[in-house]
């Protein structure tokens, strides 16, 4: 289980939000929502330990995640808005390396199937990411999501850039994880095709 209680941050000077407590259980995917401004980013970050908070806590399994440290980190699979990959590696070359650093699985076969799910095949897999279209790179950063076997996804605007096909990948891919006991935070602007009772909202409000 994970749990911000009374959390809050700001950006500079001025505040994004403030006391924030939330409970995200197994099957579960909660979505941030608000205007642009409103934190989501911000609240993805301190959730995965990149920001502090002004205030209040993040718990996983009931303890702070600022103990665990190492181990909470070991628990979750982040992507953030940023593609975060290398333009002159191909899509395999980034897929492995990414699988190789987050400790999943990176065998050549694994990670054509991953990319092959998200809908990149030959030759697209094998050419320089530099030449491939921004829905084609998004589909290349998401793909880490098809090797992840942590319970804990954040993703901050997973959908962005993405084409009816991909959508439909992505959120089928999210219902698996969330069926399996998986938890996800998503920062979105798009409403996400996931069943009543395993969806939860936040709104971030300055």
């Amino acid at each position: 289980m994970f749990q911000t209680v009374a959390l809050s941050g700001s950006r500079g000077e001025r505040q994004l939000f403030s006391d924030v407590s939330v409970t995200v259980k197994p099957g579960t995917l909660l979505a941030v929502v608000g205007e642009n401004g409103s934190g989501k980013t911000s609240f993805l970050r301190m959730l995965c330990g990149l920001l502090s908070p002004d205030g209040g806590t993040i718990l996983w399994q009931g303890k702070d995640i600022r103990r665990l440290k190492e181990l909470y980190s070991a628990q979750l699979t982040y992507v953030g808005h940023l593609n975060g990959i290398k333009d002159e590696l191909t899509p395999v070359e980034n897929l492995t390396v990414s699988a190789c650093l987050a400790g999943d699985e990176s065998s050549g076969a694994i990670v054509q199937q991953a990319l092959e799910a998200v809908g990149l095949v030959r030759p697209v897999h094998r050419l320089p990411t530099r030449v491939l279209s921004q829905g084609q790179k998004r589909r290349v950063s998401l793909a880490r999501l098809w090797l992840s076997t942590r319970p804990l996804w954040l993703l901050d605007e997973p959908f962005a850039s993405l084409d009816a096909a991909a959508t439909s990948y992505l959120t089928q891919r999210l219902h698996a994880h969330l069926n399996n006991g998986g938890m996800v935070v998503v920062a979105t602007h798009q409403e996400i095709a996931i069943p009543a009772d395993a969806i939860q909202h936040l709104r971030l409000t300055r």
